[in-house]
């Protein structure tokens, strides 16, 4: 059986998609200089087939491609639960598509022509985001988990919790004894692994555990 690869502890990966061949080599050159892995593909669909939603680092794309543009791919990585941040590159009069793409998720976007440098800040800061975002990813994954191991009787009483109520009110709404609501309080709080009732209520609503 194939080893499950742990994304987290791979370095950050720097995605680059361009149709013309020299900015590509250009842009994967720049990349390289920083010592960051990077990947190159000359369309959105061969990036697709080789992307790892999981795996922190950030994406540079030019806006205009052919079959699917920049903001097409940005769309379908936020479809894909992407961590990676996307960094668009626009040429001249595509400023306003540009905008609308940060708009819809783009952290930056850069106008060509551009600089080295200009390209290895943007990068610097979305790798980042990128791993801010992934911490995020696997504190929900965790939360999520630790959620899912509650009993029907224990989420009663998480929202309950949640809800501000008194044990005692618990109990006459649960039709059970005041010690019993005690007690699967404690295990909420225990499994949760939460150290507070204002703690518990941030996963709560973070994770979206209990939907209206």
């Amino acid at each position: 059986m194939t080893p499950t690869v742990d994304t987290r502890r791979e370095p950050p990966i720097v995605y680059v998609v361009d149709d013309d061949p020299s900015i590509l080599e250009w842009i994967t050159a720049v990349v390289e200089s920083i010592q960051l892995p990077v990947r190159s593909f000359s369309s959105a669909h061969d990036l697709l087939d080789a992307f790892t939603p999981e795996r922190s680092g950030c994406v540079v794309t030019d806006l205009r491609m052919p079959r699917m543009s920049g903001l097409e791919l940005q769309e379908r990585l936020n479809e894909l639960g992407s961590v990676c941040p996307v960094i668009l590159i626009s040429g001249h009069g595509e400023v306003s598509a540009a905008v609308r793409a940060m708009k819809a998720g783009a952290i930056d976007f850069l106008e060509k022509p551009f600089s080295a440098q200009e390209l290895i800040d943007r990068i610097n800061r979305a790798i980042a985001l990128s791993a801010s975002r992934a911490r995020e990813r696997s504190t929900r994954l965790a939360v999520r988990g630790r959620f899912a191991r509650l009993t029907e009787r224990e989420r009663e009483a998480l929202r309950g919790i949640v809800d501000g109520k008194a044990n005692k009110v618990m109990a006459v709404e649960l039709g059970i004894a005041e010690k019993t609501v005690e007690d699967r309080r404690a295990r909420v709080m225990r499994k949760m692994e939460a150290n507070s009732v204002a703690e518990l209520t941030r996963m709560v609503i973070e994770c979206e555990l209990l939907p209206e």
